[in-house]
Order: structure tokens, then sequence, then C-alpha cells
């Protein structure tokens, strides 16, 4: 679907790689510019995939598959020349900085528009580039506490807790995703480009959903345990259980329970309000009515069979494993220079039926496509990537900083 798209991409760590990634994996071409020898900060976490190496985690590979790499020094004076001459031929710059950093290097929006005025420049960054938190780095953790969802989580707990999943992260990557794909539509049609600023405080909050609705609205802000979800364990295994306040699957489940004359038809439970503020109580009528299951696996039958909502607690290990992961293409094999090979995701969706899978290998070393780039690319001279070499500008790892 973006055969063709050319992508300068400047992003490191988690939000910005996978919007790329998932570029990637629907035929752009992505340019991943990284530091000389060091490469991405994730290039060094863990689970290494080449013993000996600091440079191969599982973690770079996943997020990164599929895109070539040019070692770039930012803070090299003749680095600034290749960026616009990348920029001219490029049709999207992604860049997850601190703001400001792209400006002290010279290569901030207005200047690469003047080069290119066409391109669609995407920042992502931890609060935005405006406002009084702009400046301030970003991690999810961080965004967690500074957002509220880590004040949420707590669902009446005294103590704050670390949320293990990336999500603001992640969020942040599929909104500048679906953002830049809609500036390169409106450039197609009408050839303006575009500057996108996105932010991962205000993506997570996509993925709180009744409260802050509520909140603008004067609405109670609650924090209590959050109505309508369960965690129960059956026989000594753990099942998740959801139904909607006002909707449908709580008519299944008190149906199922026996209906009104059953042990959640009290009156006190009768309505979405009643059920919410009665919350406590009716948790624990539904956890007593599961404990009366002989296995987790007959609720899971019960609960199906009417329609309400349920899922086992899986671990990680056992989610790969399931035949539903291998029936979708969940994951994709993608070559490796030392080990033959490496697992990663696949995109989390399909296309006319059809899994999307990586394209290809991650980069293996920071810069091992800097000569082809500038060569092929850009119609570089070996003189000039040589000089290049020579000054510090760019790095290949190959070694060479005296001829093409």
């Amino acid at each position: 679907m973006l055969d063709g798209l050319t992508v300068l991409d400047f992003t490191r760590v988690l939000a910005g790689p996978y919007c790329t990634r998932l570029m990637a994996d629907l035929g752009a071409r992505i340019i991943k510019v990284e530091r000389p020898e060091l490469g991405d900060d994730t290039r060094a976490f863990y689970l290494q995939l080449e013993e000996g190496r600091k440079d191969q985690s599982s973690y770079f590979v996943r997020f990164n598959a599929g895109k070539e790499s040019i070692a770039i020094d930012l803070a090299n004076p003749a680095a600034k020349e290749v960026v616009f001459d990348l920029a001219r031929v490029c049709d999207v710059l992604v860049e997850n900085f601190v703001p400001g950093v792209m400006a002290r290097h010279g290569i901030d929006y207005k200047a690469i528009a003047a080069v290119n005025p066409s391109i669609v420049y995407c920042s992502i960054s931890g609060y935005g580039q405006t406002g009084p938190l702009r400046d301030r780095p970003a991690f999810a953790h961080l965004i967690n506490a500074a957002s509220g969802a880590m004040d949420l989580d707590r669902q009446g707990s005294p103590e704050p807790r670390v949320a293990y999943l990336q999500s603001a992260d992640a969020l942040a990557g599929v909104h500048a995703f679906g953002l830049v794909l809609a500036a390169v539509l409106r450039r197609n049609k009408t050839g303006q480009g575009a500057y996108l600023d996105v932010s991962m405080l205000q993506s997570l909050w996509a993925a709180e959903d009744i409260g802050i609705a509520a909140a603008l609205n004067g609405g109670e802000f609650t924090k209590s345990p959050r109505p309508g979800m369960i965690i129960h364990a059956v026989k000594g295994r753990q099942l998740a259980v959801q139904f909607i306040g006002g909707g449908t699957t709580w008519d299944r489940l008190l149906a199922a329970m026996g209906g009104p004359n059953g042990p959640a038809g009290d009156e006190r439970f009768s309505s979405p309000q009643g059920r919410r503020d009665h919350w406590a109580e009716l948790r624990q009528v539904i956890c007593d009515w599961l404990d009366g299951f002989q296995s987790m696996e007959d609720a899971v039958t019960a609960l199906t069979a009417a329609r309400v909502p349920c899922a086992p607690v899986q671990a990680i290990e056992d989610v790969i494993e399931h035949p539903h992961m291998a029936e979708r293409e969940a994951f994709t094999t993608i070559p490796h220079a030392a080990r033959g090979e490496a697992r990663v995701t696949s995109a989390p969706f399909h296309i006319d039926g059809a899994a999307v899978h990586a394209r290809g290998a991650a980069p293996y070393r920071a810069g091992e496509d800097t000569r082809e780039v500038l060569v092929k690319t850009l119609g570089y001279s070996a003189e000039k990537v040589g000089a290049l070499l020579r000054s510090g500008a760019i790095s290949s790892p190959d070694g060479s900083n005296l001829s093409g």
C-alpha cells in the first residue's frame, strides 16, 4: 500500500520506531538515521540475539525490521548538508527527540521545509511541542504518572504502581502513523506539506474511556475498582469477566445467573447507576456464583454460551504458542545475519484477508547502509563519501574512512 513512499526516520526507542515499522510493513522505504557506532538506544537492550554483541537486542530488531540504517553525527556541521539532501528525496520525516533538539541541529521543520516544501514532518514527543511541559524528557512510565493514568490504576489502593505495558509509546506511534498518512493523502491532492505534532500525554487519554469524558462535563471521576470488570480464581485458575453496565451483556449475565430471581436480581443492581453504586456488593455476588463451577473451563463454556465476554488469564508464553496466533500469522520470521533468523511480531491487522508481515531484516549494524544510500539515492561520489567519513559526519561499520 505504501510502495513508493520514502521516510526519513530520526526516531529511537519505541513510539517513533513503531510508527515507522508499520509504514515499512506496508511497503514504505524507511531510511533510519542512527548515531555512529552506538545507534538506537534499544540496540543495547535485552535480549541480545548475538553472543558477545551489545547492538542486536530483540527489542531493536522487532521495531526496526525492514528498515535501512544510515549513521550520521548530527552534532557535526557537515552533517546538515547530508540531512538536507536526504530530505529533498523523502516524502516524510519522523522524529521523536525532546522538543528543541532538531532545531539545535538546524534541521527543524522550518529548515527542512525550506529545501522540500511538500514534506510531511512529524514530531512525536512526551508532552507536545508547545506548553509549559514541552521540554521534559518522557518515557511511557513518566507519561503514565503525568497523565493521571497511574492514579487511576490504583483502583482504590493507596500506592500507585508501575504499569508493565508501554501504552503511551505505542498509542503515540499509532496516532502518528495515521496522522502522517492523512497528511500524505492531502499532499497528494494539493501538494501541501505538513508539520505534525503528536503528544504521548494526549495519546494515552485515548485508552481511558468513561472518566475523562464524564469529568469534562461535571461528572464524578471514579477511582475505585472499575465496575463491570472482574478477575477471579475459579478452582485455582484466574478468569477475567466483563459486562457493560447498561448494555445487553449485563442482561445476558443476569440471565445466566438465573434471571431476576437469581442471586444478581437484587433491586440494588437493577439499573446501570445502581450497579455502579453497589459494585463491591455485586462483584461479590458474581464471584460467589463463579465459585459454583467445577473448573475454569466450565465457567468459560457457560459464559461463552450465554455470550458474556470472558477470557482466561494467560501467560505470555502460552499466548505465543496458542493456535489462534499461528492461524493469524501473528509472528514473522525474518533473516538475521548472525543467528540465521529471528522472530518478530507481525502488524496487528490483516489486509484483504492476508496477514501483514515484516518485510525484511532489521539493520544489522548502525550505519550499514550509509554508503549505499549516499551513493545510489543521493548520487554522492566515492570521494565525497570518503571526505564525509573522514570528517566524522557519517560512519559506516566497515571502518574504512578512505574511499568509497
